[in-house]
């Protein structure tokens, strides 16, 4: 039996789900986007996403947005994928983020699935339709039920993949029998985004992942689907298996992602700067643990 070739994943394999710099003052910090931008690059990065989560887009406002899309763009040009965070509660407001993401020169655009109001899944499938004929970019489907409060179904995935526009998902369902239902029946690039899953999705047939510990690890990230596209399973399940205490140190302990993942990097001396309220700063212990855990992953 002959098969034919994946396609190339439209952001890359290796994508950061990049924090946003802050001044101490707690404004903008641009310069500082630009350096870590092209750092995760060099290390290993070949698409950043931001303006998520991890980039704390909820108070972040719209202009800030297209500043950090055209200084990142800047930075890294055409070295990496930018993909922007767009994706709001407000069908309105998120086409107005994605027609200026597109403005200010991103390459692509990640649309989570609108929050709060928690939509059926006529309406999540309208919102996304809305969103995709808008814009002229590429869409990735944010699927993060554990913080939106509503999951974009695997059937209405299945369906949105029949838009041109919208090619990948950035899944963060725990759902992994309905990841494959969707592998198998479309077309869609599947990115991890929690990442104890980024090895056991890419083996499936994902496309790689959308990471926050990339942050401060990125090239021992890229290692993993690394490694197994080289053909060594047992290899790369290893390197897997030793970053998981600093997966659950940084995303499961307690603290978002956005908070460990600046304390970390604001110990190695690259640019991050405080949280927004209404998150608050790890605490000198707890940046003490991470330091500790960091320390032994990189070091063991």
């Amino acid at each position: 039996m002959t098969t034919n070739p994946s396609p190339a994943p439209p952001f890359g394999r290796a994508l950061c789900a990049m924090i946003t710099p802050f001044t101490e003052a707690g404004a903008l910090d641009l310069d500082g986007a630009q350096r870590l931008a092209a750092w995760l690059v060099d290390e290993g990065c070949d698409g950043l996403v931001l303006s998520g989560t991890t980039g704390e887009s909820p108070t972040t406002t719209d202009a800030e947005k297209s500043e950090l899309i055209r200084a990142v763009r800047e930075a890294v040009p055409g070295r990496a994928s930018v993909v922007a965070g767009v994706g709001t509660f407000d069908t309105r407001h998120t086409v107005e983020l994605a027609l200026a993401a597109e403005k200010a020169g991103a390459d692509g655009l990640l649309v989570v699935a609108p929050y709060y109001s928690r939509p059926p899944q006529d309406a999540v499938e309208a919102h996304f339709r809305e969103v995709a004929d808008a814009a002229g970019l590429p869409l990735a489907l944010y699927d993060i039920p554990g913080r939106t409060g509503t999951r974009i179904e695997p059937e209405t995935l299945i369906r949105l993949a029949e838009h041109p526009r919208i090619v990948a998902v950035k899944d963060c369902s725990y759902d992994f029998l309905g990841a494959q239902k969707v592998l198998a029946r479309t077309e869609l690039a599947y990115y991890a985004g929690c990442d104890e899953h980024n090895l056991a999705l890419y083996a499936v047939g994902g496309a790689g992942y959308i990471s926050t510990v990339a942050n401060v690890v990125p090239a021992r990230m890229r290692a993993v689907l690394d490694v197994f596209e080289a053909g060594d399973t047992p290899v790369s399940a290893r390197l897997q298996q030793r970053a998981t205490p600093l997966i659950e140190s940084m995303m499961s302990a307690g603290l978002p992602g956005t908070v460990t993942a600046k304390a970390l990097l604001g110990e190695l001396g690259l640019p991050a700067g405080p949280v927004r309220a209404p998150l608050r700063p790890a605490d000198r212990e707890a940046v003490d643990r991470l330091l500790a855990v960091y320390q032994e992953y990189v070091t063991g």
